[in-house]
């Protein structure tokens, strides 16, 4: 049985889909909840996979646990244990890499389209499709590390997704449920901005969950799959 570690910084943000698709491959999820002061492991071989999820707070932020969870993911790397990063996760994913994180153009929060733009890796992690509706909600980005390749966009954010290896770094969200996305829009007051082209009202955000959420399901399955195919070499 396949061990797959979840590192949460926020108990808001857990695992979502990811966590139900771990379960269908037969797979044991183990929560490290950094929001309540789990401690990391030293050895990323403890687990055949690592999943980051989404946060609040910045990658720059002095954060105690941020440098040590950095030497961690960077030693998964070196070990080829894969990781995949969700927003959050994603743009540590990136520092650890050597890349820089900075502040977005714009926040990027609820539904929007973003596609791809690299067809190989395109085709790798999402055969035949293009593009899909994800979700956002974001005000920081990842610049792109070396050696990995950026292969998704949106009109607010030119790098959602970059890929190296059997790691995975998503700017955007695609694990989300039903009552995650009630559960953020409670919080949507906090972020201090008002609707505008990059920015949705919870109403409308709410409102489409039925028209987005089947597919963004779909298209997560998908993408797991394909990070999934790393763990299943992870010590066969």
């Amino acid at each position: 049985m396949k061990q797959i570690a979840i590192v949460r910084f926020s108990p808001i943000e857990g695992p979502g889909t990811f966590a139900d698709f771990v379960a269908a491959q037969g797979g044991e999820t183990h929560l490290i909840a950094i929001d309540q002061g789990a401690p990391l492991p030293r050895d990323p071989e403890q687990y055949d996979g690592w999943c980051l999820m989404g946060g609040p707070m910045s990658v720059n932020d002095p954060l105690p646990w941020i440098e040590p969870l950095l030497v961690l993911l960077r030693r998964a790397i070196a070990v080829g244990v894969p990781v995949i990063g969700h927003c959050l996760g994603g743009q540590l994913l990136a520092k650890a890499l050597g890349a820089k994180v900075t502040r977005n153009p714009t926040k990027e929060i609820g539904w929007g389209e973003v596609w791809v733009t690299d067809p190989t890796m395109g085709a790798r992690w999402l055969g035949a499709r293009e593009r899909f509706v994800a979700f956002h909600w974001h005000g920081e980005t990842f610049a792109i590390p070396e050696g990995a390749t950026g292969w998704l966009a949106s009109a607010h954010c030119a790098r959602q997704a970059f890929a190296i290896g059997p790691h995975l770094a998503l700017q955007c969200h695609v694990e989300m449920t039903e009552e995650m996305i009630h559960r953020w829009c409670a919080d949507w007051a906090k972020e201090g901005v008002g609707a505008s082209a990059s920015v949705q009202t919870p109403e409308a955000i709410v409102a489409a969950i039925p028209d987005h959420l089947p597919q963004l399901t779909e298209t997560a399955m998908r993408l797991y799959r394909e990070w999934w195919r790393g763990v299943s070499d992870v010590r066969a």
